[in-house]
């Protein structure tokens, strides 16, 4: 007989959360009208976040594939809002920055997902965002420390 597992683990909390936040960005990336798909934005977000980092790392952090975040960058490069430079430490490499073209558009996008977080966690209040906060990044600390496929992807890598 099928043993009944049990439901909210960490492991399915945070797969769930997760899946659902994912479609809950898209939805919220699409009716901002941007101009941007919402791999774009998560690959705008991303750059933004870790500035002048190599292609190949932002993809890792990711989780997507190097081709198709070539793809996100052709087209937000196309639009203005990024530009790849060369790396100073490897002539092969490219980095990837954004212009000043893109503030506006990286503005409205953080107030549109910082409105659409703070609905989804509106019962913890500013002292639970901030718990929450701190114990996923313990979390990510450990699976980065003790996963070994993982070692070496530097800060933020597994996000």
């Amino acid at each position: 007989m099928p043993r009944k597992l049990e439901s909210d683990t960490i492991g399915l909390l945070l797969t769930d959360v997760s899946r659902l936040l994912r479609g809950a960005f898209d939805r919220k990336v699409n009716a901002m009208e941007l101009g941007i798909t919402p791999g774009e934005a998560r690959t705008l977000i991303q750059v933004a976040v870790t500035e002048g980092i190599k292609q190949a790392e932002i993809a890792t952090r990711m989780g997507i594939e190097p081709m198709t975040l070539s793809a996100y960058l052709d087209r937000l490069e196309a639009l203005g809002l990024v530009a790849r430079v060369p790396d100073p430490a490897d002539r092969r490499a490219k980095n990837v920055v954004v212009t000043d073209r893109a503030d506006p558009l990286i503005a409205e996008l953080v107030a549109g997902l910082r409105e659409m977080m703070n609905a989804y966690t509106e019962g913890l209040g500013e002292e639970g965002r901030e718990l929450l906060r701190n114990n996923l990044r313990i979390l990510r600390d450990n699976l980065r420390r003790l996963d070994p496929c993982l070692a070496g992807k530097g800060k933020g890598a597994a996000e």
